[in-house]
C-alpha cells in the first residue's frame, strides 16, 4: 500500500484529490496539509511513501517544503502539482528533491502514473509540461543555429545518461552496466561537459525535453 500525503491550501482541491486516491486500491491518503509547514511537520510524524506537493502555500512554499521533507527523509517522494508552468519552477523543484511535475489541469490518469513511476524511483512530468520543455529547447537550438548537442554522445554515454535521469546511482548504473565505479563517474562528467549541463536536475530536465524518460 503506497501511503500519501497531500498538501494543498485548497481544500476543495484536497477533497478532490482524497477521492481520486483513494479510489485506487493500492492508494491510501495519510494526512492533509494546509501550508508548508505543516506539510514538513506531518511528513516527519507520518513519513508517507508520497507527497502531493502545491507550490504557492502559506508560511512555507512547497519548493521550500519539498527540500526540508526530502532532507530529513530521502525514502519519501515528491510530486509537485501546480499551475505554474515555466521552466523556473520545474528546476527550482528538482534542485529541492521533486521527482514529478505536474499541471494542475493534468488528466488524473498522469497523476495516478506520476506515483506510480515516483515510487519506483523514476521522474515523471505531465505530457503539457513535457511538451513546454521540448518547444523551448528546439526553440533555443533555433535561435541560436546551433546543432543537437545529443549528437556528441556515445552510445555508451547515452545509455549512462539514460539511467541518471532515471534516478538510478552510479552504484546502481554500474552493476546494471558491468563498468567499474569509476568509469561510470567519468562518463557522468563527459556527459554533463558535452551537454553544457551543470547538475543532475538539468540533465533530467534535458532527458525530458529529447524524450528519453517520460
Amino acid at each position: 500500500m503506497t501511503r500519501i500525503l497531500l498538501a494543498d491550501d485548497h481544500t476543495v482541491m484536497r477533497n478532490g484529490l482524497r477521492l481520486l486516491l483513494e479510489r485506487q486500491p493500492d492508494l491510501t491518503v495519510v494526512g492533509e496539509a494546509a501550508d508548508g509547514r505543516q506539510a514538513v511537520d506531518l511528513a516527519a510524524a507520518e513519513n508517507p511513501d508520497v507527497v502531493i506537493m502545491d507550490i504557492a502555500m502559506p508560511q512555507l512554499n512547497g519548493v521550500e517544503a519539498t527540500r526540508q521533507i526530502v532532507n530529513r527523509n530521502p525514502h519519501t517522494a515528491v510530486a509537485i502539482l501546480s499551475m505554474h508552468k515555466d521552466e523556473s519552477y520545474v528546476i527550482r523543484s528538482l534542485k529541492a528533491g521533486a521527482r514529478a511535475y505536474l499541471l494542475k489541469d493534468s488528466a488524473e490518469a498522469d497523476l495516478i502514473a506520476a506515483i506510480g513511476a515516483i515510487t519506483e524511483g523514476k521522474s515523471f512530468f505531465s505530457p503539457a509540461v513535457r511538451r513546454l520543455l521540448k518547444e523551448d529547447y528546439m526553440h533555443q537550438l533555433d535561435e541560436q543555429g546551433a546543432e543537437d548537442s545529443y549528437e556528441l554522445l556515445t552510445n555508451r554515454e547515452r545509455e549512462v545518461l539514460q539511467l541518471v535521469a532515471e534516478g538510478k546511482s552510479n552504484k546502481e548504473i554500474a552493476g546494471m552496466l558491468s563498468l567499474s565505479l569509476y568509469t561510470v563517474e567519468t562518463h557522468r562528467t563527459h556527459i554533463l561537459q558535452k551537454l553544457n549541463l551543470h547538475s543532475a536536475p538539468e540533465l533530467i530536465l534535458y532527458a525530458v525535453r529529447k524524450g528519453i524518460i517520460s
